[in-house]
């Protein structure tokens, strides 16, 4: 990988995003990306407040925020079940790092699973998860070395090598179990033939017993899920371009009839898929 994704999955309404703040995508140093997506970087100066609705990944963000001239703020974001939405004003900068779905594992303590759903600032963290800890450390002008790098401060790349240096100080020891589970991931991520989490099990030597359990630890929710995710990430997409046949779509994607697509995908995106449709002609 020596590009990362240029795709829109999962933030609703891009072109609009990108009309009101400065948004890219960096990769990691090549040490971190069996375990890194890729690092996004937003910088904002708004005349008047700007809310952006995402519908996320089944993937852990380690967010670092500053508003104007204030602190930063740093917090580990688990999966979100639910669509994401935030407020910009003013002037400010977000610097986030996008784990692989699984990718975090190998930096926590524990299951996944307990940060699903959940946003704990770095202070809830002290003294359990080491990256907090050096961060915090630094802020407060503690230890011997000198202060780690202000991720929202600096240039593109100045800021990405905060970003390094904070996991590069937490990187683990390669576990061939996570492994296996980030690739049983991305295998979803880009088969999009897989409909059905006992069909993936079996086409991969797995019980569901097994895969249930590995994704839950792992990646924080269950195959299923992150079947379903990744599907109507999809149909978002779809949504945005030409009109699609919905009742098409909907088999396509592996739901029983249009209904159920359309009701989950209002779930998500907050909005039915025709309103979503009529916003991109």
């Amino acid at each position: 990988m020596r590009q990362p994704r240029g795709d829109n999955r999962g933030i609703l309404h891009p072109a609009r995003l990108r009309r009101h703040v400065r948004f890219r995508r960096h990769l990691p140093a090549p040490a971190l990306r069996r375990h890194v997506e890729h690092y996004w970087l937003v910088d904002w100066d708004l005349s008047e407040p700007f809310a952006q609705h995402v519908v996320p990944h089944p993937a852990v963000n380690v967010v670092f925020q500053r508003d104007g001239a204030g602190p930063t703020r740093a917090e580990v974001s688990g999966v979100g079940l639910e669509l994401f939405t935030i407020t910009l004003t003013g002037v400010g900068t977000v610097s986030g790092v996008q784990f692989r779905p699984g990718g975090f594992r190998p930096f926590w303590p524990g299951s996944v699973a307990e940060l699903t759903g959940r946003r704990l600032s770095f202070a809830v963290l002290a003294d359990r998860w080491p990256p907090a800890n050096a961060a915090l450390a630094g802020s407060a002008g503690a230890g011997a070395g000198p202060p780690p790098a202000d991720p929202c401060v600096g240039t593109d790349t100045e800021r990405c090598q905060a970003l390094d240096a904070l996991l590069a100080d937490a990187r683990p020891a390669a576990d061939p179990v996570n492994d296996e589970v980030v690739g049983l991931v991305e295998a979803i991520r880009f088969d999009r033939s897989v409909l059905r989490v006992d069909d993936f099990a079996r086409r991969h030597g797995q019980s569901v017993r097994r895969l249930q359990r590995l994704f839950l630890t792992h990646v924080g929710v269950g195959p299923k899920w992150v079947i379903r995710r990744y599907r109507l990430h999809e149909a978002i997409e779809r949504a945005a371009g030409d009109p699609p046949d919905w009742a098409t779509l909907a088999a396509d994607l592996g739901y029983s009839d249009q209904a159920h697509l359309v009701r989950d995908f209002t779930a998500v995106a907050g909005v039915p898929p025709t309103s979503y449709t009529r916003a991109h002609t």
